[in-house]
Parts: C-alpha cells; structure tokens; sequence
C-alpha cells in the first residue's frame, strides 16, 4: 500500500526556560514514570493532525501542484467547465467520488478558515499553518473561479447518476463533467450564502499574510450575500441533479444568517450584526433548537458564533436577541452532553460513549461536535463562565473532557480499538470507499482503467485499497460500535471532506495542551527533584 512517506516538519512545545539537558531528562523520567503509572492511552495529536491535513490533497481536483505529499494522486477534471465556456478547473471531491459538489466544498473550507481563525497560533506552534492555509486557498481560489458575474455562482460539476455509474481513477474519468449554475432566474439562496461564508471566512485567515487575496475574497463574498438574499431559494428547485445527494432539507435560511454572521465577523459592519438581529426569529435563528451541525444545517453553529459578540453589545434590545440566539446555542451544547431533561432533545450515544445522530456517516455530526464543544469551552473559560442546562450547571472542562472523549474514540478509544482516521494508528479501514484509493495508482499504471473495469476488477476485490487515503474520516460504526470494513459498505466505509475539516482545529488545540502539560509537568519534577 502506498502512503505518504515524506518527512514533516518537527512538532515542538514552544519555547521554554529549561535547559536542553535537563529538559529532555525530565521527559525521559516522565515518560518513564507515565508508562508505570497509567493504562491511558495517550494520543499523537501531532500525528494526526498532519494526516488529517494530507487528505485534502488527496481529494484535489485539477493540476496537481509541483509540491504535491499525496504521490499517488496525478490531474484530472483538467476540462471541467469547457463545454460552458467558464474555466471550471479545481477545487475537491467531496468523497469517494467525482463530483465537485457546491455546497459541502464551500461548508468544508468554512470549517477549516474557522479552525484556523479559532486556533492558528496552535496550528503554527505544529508546524502546520502553512498546509492549512493551502488547503483552504485550493477551495477558495475555485470558488473565485465558479462566481463568474456577481449574480451567477456554478454549484456542480458532474453528476452524481452518471459518476455512480463507474468505478474509475479521477485520471480516466470519462463520465460526464456537464456544470450547472445558480442565477437570478433559478436562485440558490443557501448555496450562495455557504460560498459567501466560506470567502469571508477564509478573508479573515489571509488578511495577515495576503492582505489583497484576503479583500478578493472578501469582495466575492459580499456579492454572493447580495445575490442569495436578493434572489431566494433553495439551491435544489435550481439544480435538480444535487437532490439526491446534497438536498437542502433545513431550506436557505440559516445559511443567510450563518453569511451574515461571518460578514459581521470579517467587517465589522453592523449591517450584518442587524440583518441576523432583525431576522433572528422569521429565519429560525432563535426559534430552531438543533442537536446537530452539518454541511446543510448550520444553526448551532451561527447560534454559538453570535453567543460570543454578548460580550461586546452595549444596547440591551440587540443584547436580549443574541441571548436568545445564546439559549439556542446552550441547547446544543446540553444536548451533546446529554443534560436536556427530555431525552428526545439529548443525542443519542453507542455504548462505547459516541454521539450517534444517524447510520449514514455519523461521523460527520461526531468532528463538528467535537470542534463546536471545543470552542465553546475556550469561550466559557475566557470569560468564567457556566451553561446552564436542565440537568445542571456545566463548566468549561466538562465540555472540553466530553469533545476530547469523542476526538479519542475517532482515533482508537473505542470496543473495537478502530482508528476511523485512516492511515492513524496501528488498526484503521483498510477499504475505504474511495475509486482513486481503491485502484492502482496512475503513477504507478498509466493504462486506462474504464468505466465498469473498475468495478470488476477492484470495486469487488477483498484486498485493501492500494493507496492508504491517509487522513480521511470515514463514515465510523453503527449504533452498536460495530464497524465493517467493505468497500460496499458505504455508509460507514466512505469519508467526506467535511468530515475532516473540523478536527484540524481541534487537534492542533489538544496538540497545545498536550505540550504545555508536558512542559509543566517537566518542571513541576524539577522544582520538587531540587528540594
């Protein structure tokens, strides 16, 4: 199997006033006192979390750049757009397939502007940033691509019947790479204002290193907003080829907040503070009690981003709004933790510990959890406060304790000591489902592989994928915790990019945590060590 092999920059704890030597001997006594002292596994959050990086690049489509990690991967969709006449070429397949999906492109690189908004200085001390600001501008540079007029924004290229249709490389594709669009005539309201959250997002990430991208991007995303608040709709009625696959069930209204917020967030113009006050409760913003935040429902999340603009509103009429949008986003963080009195309102939990929202890739619900609980807690312990939900008051650590617990189970703490990160740890899907992983690599066999060649020679085949799609969340285990590693198991086998996308954040934060333990442990032994 073929895996990334080359080295990575060397995680380090920051600088710190102990000697080299005696550093280094302190965390050898520590190590060794730890390995007598404790059965608690102890997680390579460093590890991870540079995998975790490695599966977007994995999932590039286009030309794939000279600095390239993921070797096995070469171009393709190099004539995405043509028959269009717009240049369409780029971006990411959102899974095991080949199909650039609008919605959850543009929900993936929210979540990871947003990881590094929240945590860049954690993700730098990992010698990360960089891949992650990469990894970003591979979507955000498409997405400048896809806005072709400011009332105009493409939402897919392919479809998902015809791609379905054969097992193939992204090399050899030879299904259709037909690209639809959302205009004033056939509107797509949350498509446009998850693009627009994405770019503003991703403008506050560049604003220090590429101050003109950071206004590009910002510039795209203002327009975007413009265009889904002004044309609404669902992206769905416009783009009937997405229903079955990336239907917009929760409609377009969170993603209007869930824009807004973010161009509050970006400009500091309180246009869009009063948009989401004014609409707070016609749009759901303080109506909608959610336990779950995903690619297509985004209300916990903008609910929990306007808690935290609490500490800077003077006026009490917007102030009784957003503690409105607060209860909201408390209901979340209760409902995670299982303290809502009612327990339709708790998320359900496998008996190994998991939230477990539905049986086609939980996942996805467990990694936003996870980064939103993280967050929260960072929140709560700045400004010493409580949640306080039916079934008591909760503190910053319980929420922190309870996201870790679930980033554990992702990486082996689990029945089945199964890392659902593939490629961490000693036991992880061997079979994903995924065409480019599960056939030999076009580096390695440059003959064409056709349509049903795939399914007959590979799809079926018992043997694992010959590519290791390395940081890719898979889909995890059922309501029971048990897990099937086949490549026809889909719900479980496949991962998604925005599945992965919320956990570059949260490792790099229990990264630095883990480190700074470290170092104060190393120095608690010295000062009682000199006594």
């Amino acid at each position: 199997m073929e895996m990334d092999t080359q080295p990575h920059k060397k995680h380090h704890f920051g600088t710190s006033y102990i000697p080299f030597l005696v550093h280094h001997s302190c965390l050898i006594t520590l190590l060794f006192s730890t390995f007598f002292t404790t059965t608690t596994t102890a997680f390579d959050y460093a590890d991870a979390l540079s995998k975790s990086l490695l599966y977007f690049e994995a999932q590039r489509s286009g030309r794939i750049p000279y600095n390239q990690r993921v070797t096995w991967r070469d171009h393709s969709g190099l004539t995405d757009g043509l028959e269009e006449g717009v240049d369409l070429v780029g971006g990411y397949y959102d899974a095991g397939d080949h199909v650039k999906f609008g919605l959850p492109m543009a929900f993936t690189i929210t979540m990871l502007s947003w990881s590094a908004i929240e945590y860049r200085q954690q993700i730098e001390e990992a010698g990360e940033l960089q891949h992650t600001l990469e990894a970003i501008k591979w979507g955000t540079d498409y997405f400048i691509k896809a806005h072709t007029s400011p009332n105009v924004l493409w939402a897919e290229v392919g479809d998902g019947d015809t791609d379905h249709y054969c097992w193939q490389r992204p090399e050899d594709m030879t299904t259709s790479r037909r690209a639809f669009k959302i205009d004033e005539k056939n509107p797509g309201s949350d498509l446009a204002g998850e693009t627009a959250a994405a770019m503003a997002a991703a403008s506050i990430v560049f604003r220090k290193t590429n101050a003109h991208y950071s206004h590009l991007l910002l510039h795209h995303a203002l327009q975007l907003f413009e265009f889904g608040d002004k044309y609404r709709g669902n992206y769905d009625g416009s783009v009937g080829v997405v229903k079955s696959y990336y239907a917009s069930v929760s409609g377009y209204m969170d993603e209007l907040l869930w824009a807004a917020t973010w161009l509050y967030k970006a400009t500091d113009n309180k246009t869009y503070l009063e948009y989401v006050l004014s609409n707070a409760h016609t749009f759901g913003g303080t109506g909608w009690s959610i336990s779950e935040f995903s690619w297509d429902v985004k209300y916990a999340g903008l609910q929990l981003m306007l808690s935290k603009f609490l500490r800077e509103e003077k006026e009490k009429k917007n102030r009784d709004i957003l503690e409105q949008y607060r209860s909201k986003a408390e209901y979340y963080i209760c409902s995670c933790l299982n303290k809502n009195n009612d327990s339709k309102d708790n998320v359900e939990r496998t008996p190994g510990g998991l939230l477990y929202v539905r049986e086609w890739n939980n996942m996805q619900y467990v990694s936003t959890a996870a980064f939103l609980l993280s967050t929260y807690s960072d929140f709560l312990e700045s400004t010493n406060e409580k949640v306080n939900c039916d079934g008591g008051r909760v503190d910053h650590e319980e929420i922190h304790s309870f996201a870790k617990s679930q980033v554990d189970y992702i990486l082996g703490s689990n029945p089945v000591n199964m890392s659902y990160l593939v490629g961490y740890g000693p036991k992880y899907p061997k079979r994903v489902h995924h065409r480019g992983a599960s056939i030999v690599s076009y580096k390695k066999n440059k003959g064409f592989i056709g349509c049903t060649q795939g399914y007959d020679n590979w799809y079926g085949s018992q043997e694992p994928n010959p590519n290791v799609i390395v940081g890719a969340l898979v889909g995890g285990p059922d309501g029971q915790d048990n897990f099937e590693d086949r490549r026809n198991n889909f719900m479980q086998t496949e991962a998604c990019t925005y599945n992965t996308a919320p956990l570059v954040g949260v490792f790099a934060k229990f990264l630095h945590i883990q480190n700074h333990k470290t170092v104060h442990d190393c120095n608690s032994l010295l000062v009682a060590s000199f006594k």
